[in-house]
């Protein structure tokens, strides 16, 4: 376990970097709106330059340009789902936790049943069946990440109905979806809301893969995802930086945002960290 000094370290760490590229998605796509019809075949496949840090594309676009509006799109498309996925999520969840019986055993059959298909297949199979756009892609994704949010909450739900406050809350005659909704609930959101924030960035690798493929966003529209799958022809000629700077805008919000959920994980269970740090 990492000591005090490098905890913090990180915690800034991660903070700043992610206070950076909120910043770069917020303000930098509203005044400086991307020209999708722009083409400048005098400047394609620029090297990184002060003129262009990222260097151009195929057909001479600035890739800093396009990157930051693939990214503002990539969160989101990961923020939305994210957050579509944790509720759907705890709320089977809480349901089947605080229920139990046969209520608990027929969602978490239906859990069961969803993770037996493979995501990327069953996010195909969802996006296949509307045209190509943003809400398809969310409501793929939102689809194939739930079932670890109900499966965290159930868990949780299920330690806290043995504790003395849940008895006493029975014991003054409050039913079960009261006591589900106005002290389990309660209990579980901080864990919920980690869930969310560690699906993030699954969501935003998740739809990239998919317009890696040509089934995500229209290829008009810069994604990471669709910056990444365009550049492919790129590479093979030795121009490795329309593949390299979107590559590098996936991982580092993934471990920007994973050090922050670090943390607050710590927060939450600061009884394992101590045995951690034993």
């Amino acid at each position: 376990m990492a000591d005090p000094r490098t905890r913090r370290l990180r915690l800034w760490t991660s903070a700043l970097t992610t206070g950076a590229l909120a910043l770069a998605v917020l303000l930098v796509p509203p005044l400086v709106p991307l020209d999708q019809q722009a083409v400048d075949l005098g400047s394609r496949l620029l090297a990184p330059s002060w003129r262009h840090p990222f260097g151009t594309d195929d057909v001479g676009r600035d890739l800093l340009l396009r990157c930051v509006h693939g990214l503002r799109v990539s969160l989101l498309v990961g923020l939305v789902a994210a957050l579509v996925a944790t509720v759907a999520g705890t709320a089977v969840g809480a349901a089947a936790g605080a229920l139990g019986g046969r209520a608990d055993r027929l969602l978490m059959r239906i859990v069961d049943g969803f993770s037996a298909v493979p995501h990327l297949l069953l996010g195909i199979f969802v996006v296949a069946l509307f045209r190509p756009g943003v809400w398809p892609v969310i409501a793929s994704v939102a689809l194939t990440h739930w079932l670890s949010t109900a499966r965290i909450v159930r868990s949780e739900v299920l330690s806290l109905r043995s504790r003395p406050f849940v008895d006493a809350a029975i014991s003054g005659g409050a039913g079960r979806w009261r006591v589900a909704v106005r002290h389990l609930l309660p209990a579980v959101l901080p864990q919920a809301g980690l869930a969310a924030v560690l699906m993030i960035p699954h969501a935003m690798w998740h739809e990239s893969a998919l317009s890696f493929l040509g089934l995500g966003l229209p290829s008009h529209q810069a994604s990471l995802g669709n910056l990444v799958q365009t550049a492919r022809s790129s590479l093979l000629t030795g121009h490795w930086w329309p593949t390299l700077f979107p590559g590098l805008l996936l991982v580092v919000p993934t471990l920007a945002i994973a050090g922050l959920a670090g943390v607050w994980r710590d927060r939450l269970h600061p009884r394992r960290r101590s045995e951690l740090m034993l």
